[in-house]
């Protein structure tokens, strides 16, 4: 599928089915610590980048093969609210199944009065906040010309008096930049002033093909939840596992997953073994396949192993799967 991926297994969305609306790489920010590396070119202006009846008759599809999935989640190659027409998907989905929408955005453009309508509907929007203070927010998120701090807390803020659904702020802890003391009580300040349901706290744990960036200490998450704590509710950053069992065609629904940000080896290695269990033999060959392709590539992470994609198509066997071998869904 072109547009939907998944599902993926989340600590915080259980079972996601994932909507991306956006050609690569779309956003109003330039993140030190984005998987996607640098953008190249900012964009500010919503467009229908892909036709929205192509994305919802994937998303029909999808739902008609995938059981047990827990959430539908609109994200983006970039920034999701760049995507004109978002709300509109949102309803529609709603109209076909009684599984909720999330949709996960930077929050950049909540500003607008036309952007915070987009999302009434949803059953809950992840925004991010890394940030305290105009500095850091420079400093971490380096937003386009014309993008302010001040812009991007007043959007959060109106946001949540309109919306009813569930406001999780995203908050990713950065070792070294916005960890300390100072940094984590400027951003409970403005966490005090959005109100939101609940922080997630996320770490820098894919790598950053523009910029090094690094883990923040045990002891630093754990005075990052207790600063926040005295505002919000946080959420501990756990992640969930991968997930492939329910895939029809395993390589494809790995390469769609790795095309969209990088994958640690164990994680990967785990969710493929789960797909031939007590048969080590055919998970070293389907992550042999997998790299045959010569579009796949590992690469390092604090001490890590993670694939990523390279540029090109992978070179999918008929059916996307190991040869003599029958679907996923026929064993």
């Amino acid at each position: 599928m072109k547009y939907v991926f998944g599902p993926l297994s989340s600590k915080r969305l259980g079972q996601s089915l994932g909507v991306d609306l956006l050609p690569p790489k779309s956003c109003t920010w330039n993140c030190v610590y984005c998987q996607l590396g640098k953008t190249k070119k900012f964009a500010t202006d919503m467009q229908e980048f892909f036709p929205r009846e192509g994305i919802l008759a994937e998303i029909r599809e999808a739902l008609a093969i995938n059981k047990g999935i827990d959430w539908i989640t609109f994200v983006g190659s970039g920034e999701t609210m760049l995507y004109k027409g978002i709300g509109w998907l949102i309803a529609e989905v709603k109209k076909l199944t009684s599984i909720p929408v999330a949709v996960i955005t930077n929050g950049s453009l909540l500003y607008l009065p036309e952007v915070r309508e987009e999302l009434l509907q949803a059953d809950a929007v992840l925004p991010s906040l890394n940030a305290g203070s105009e500095a850091l927010h420079t400093q971490i998120d380096r937003p386009a010309q014309g993008l302010t701090f001040s812009q991007h807390i007043e959007g959060l803020v109106a946001f949540r008096r309109e919306y009813k659904g569930r406001l999780w702020i995203e908050v990713m802890l950065l070792g070294g930049i916005n960890d300390s003391d100072e940094a984590l009580r400027d951003l409970a300040a403005v966490l005090k002033e959005i109100n939101p349901d609940m922080v997630h706290l996320v770490l820098p744990t894919r790598p950053a093909p523009e910029q090094e960036v690094h883990l923040p200490s045990e002891e630093r998450i754990e005075r990052a939840i207790a600063i926040l704590s005295e505002v919000t509710t946080v959420v501990h950053p756990l992640k969930g596992n991968m997930d492939l069992r329910s895939a029809s065609d395993l390589l494809k629904a790995v390469t769609a997953i790795v095309s969209r940000h990088p994958v640690q080896q164990r994680e990967l290695q785990k969710a493929v073994a789960e797909c031939f269990p007590g048969e080590s033999n055919k998970v070293d060959a389907f992550m042999q396949q997998m790299l045959a392709t010569g579009c796949f590539k590992l690469v390092d992470h604090e001490g890590e192993p993670y694939w990523v994609t390279v540029q090109g198509e992978p070179t999918i066997p008929e059916q996307g799967r190991l040869s003599s071998e029958p679907p996923l869904q026929e064993r």
